[in-house]
């Protein structure tokens, strides 16, 4: 009899333990998705807008750029699976990336699309890959040379680009040496010899191959390193962000506090025209002081200002969030304030602001900055505001427009890449 009744038992009892399997694993799954998307749980936007992960663990991802019928090209600064560039397809537009292909055999930032081409850099030429009408790469294993011989000492050696509408190619080559210092006296090199291959921003022809760095002329100097660099074309003008130089109170303890040397020089936007001069590595911009300051290697003591040549920045951001990318928006999905206003990707944190890993956004007018710069995303890093101990998963290094006026964000530390839409 109990034999019996255990049997006719045995088929719900066994259906009530798959069941609760089957509620824990669901549950389980549910709580490990939630942990590798923390950008959408703690990432904090303007009301209206939202944020999604489409692909991730992609390796140490740079700029995008993104073609005409949705497809991703990003540049990564270090190689994964041996290859540097990395193509993102959503062939079903369920809107996650669904297919892959890698290609290129070096590293690098700058990517861009225009005129039939996909343009690339590594960290010491550029090259263009030719693009059939849907904007495909039509042979990946034989990219042309455009430039090489290009400054790379290893420190601040990326390559980022823009490009105007008249073939040419503007590309930064920043400063492996932070102030121009000799390292045995302690002083500035003076005239800073590095200012002839580096420190500013070269033009080149997108039309003509094979060029070495002699082919290309210095459009601007003074500037240390400028990694976020766009050509606005409704001013028909070059801006860029800058890195700025750092171990005030480090060197010059006399000279600078600690508190200083955490909050001093400001990183700076400018718009440039040929032959500008930003001052680098004689001055540097106080953003507390609102004017240009001479840096200690040149004679400076905090106080003194100087660089009367020098062109000021437009805009001046806290010291040490480390701009990487700029993009003049130009999409119709946003609403207007943001209509041709400037992004800016910043991938690292301000001791003065206690945070970073940011998105900011510059609104712009008449081709001007038209008010003070905001936090358009904040805490992207992905971690829980409340617990400031947690490691950083995510910093924004790249910045790219869809075709449906969407804003896409890479990830240069986690590997994801982002999509904001309104």
């Amino acid at each position: 009899m109990k034999i019996s009744s255990l049997g006719q038992r045995l088929p719900r009892l066994v259906l009530i333990i798959l069941i609760a399997t089957l509620f824990s694993q669901c549950k389980s799954d549910k709580k490990n998705t939630v942990e590798t998307k923390t950008v959408e749980t703690n990432v904090q936007l303007p009301k209206g807008f939202s944020i999604k992960t489409v692909a991730q663990e992609l390796g140490a991802l740079r700029h995008m750029a993104i073609s005409k019928n949705g497809d991703i090209y990003v540049n990564r600064s270090v190689l994964k699976d041996d290859k540097g560039i990395i193509l993102l397809k959503d062939t079903d537009k369920d809107g996650t990336i669904d297919q892959k292909q890698q290609f290129a055999d070096v590293p690098g930032t700058g990517i861009l699309i225009k005129d039939g081409y996909l343009y690339t850099s590594s960290n010491s030429g550029i090259y263009r890959y030719q693009l059939n009408g849907e904007e495909e790469v039509i042979d990946m294993d034989h990219p042309e040379k455009l430039v090489e011989g290009l400054a790379d000492k290893g420190r601040d050696n990326a390559k980022p680009f823009t490009m105007d509408n008249d073939s040419n190619i503007y590309v930064t080559i920043g400063s492996w040496n932070d102030a121009c210092r000799d390292a045995e006296a302690g002083t500035g090199i003076k005239p800073c010899a590095i200012l002839d291959s580096a420190g500013g921003i070269w033009k080149f022809r997108a039309d003509k191959l094979n060029q070495s760095f002699s082919d290309g002329t210095r459009y601007a100097t003074g500037i240390k390193n400028a990694v976020a660099i766009d050509w606005n074309f409704k001013t028909n003008s070059l801006f860029a962000a800058v890195h700025g130089r750092g171990g005030l109170h480090n060197f010059y303890p006399e000279l600078y506090t600690a508190q200083q040397n955490d909050e001093l020089p400001a990183e700076t936007l400018y718009e440039l025209k040929e032959n500008d001069d930003a001052g680098w590595p004689y001055i540097y911009y106080d953003q507390f002081k609102k004017k240009k300051i001479v840096a200690p290697e040149y004679g400076g003591d905090g106080e003194k200002s100087g660089g009367e040549d020098a062109i000021d920045p437009i805009m001046a951001f806290p010291a040490h969030l480390g701009p990487n990318d700029v993009l003049f928006y130009t999409g119709k999905m946003f609403p207007e304030k943001y209509r041709n206003g400037a992004f800016i990707a910043f991938h690292n944190q301000s001791p003065e602001l206690k945070k970073g890993f940011l998105v900011a956004f510059v609104p712009f007018k008449d081709g001007k900055p038209a008010g003070e710069w905001e936090i358009f995303v904040d805490n992207f890093e992905g971690t829980d505001p409340a617990d400031h101990d947690a490691p950083v998963q995510h910093r924004p290094c790249g910045l790219a427009q869809g075709p449906d006026g969407a804003l896409y964000v890479s990830d240069d530390l986690g590997g994801s890449i982002f999509k904001i839409t309104y």
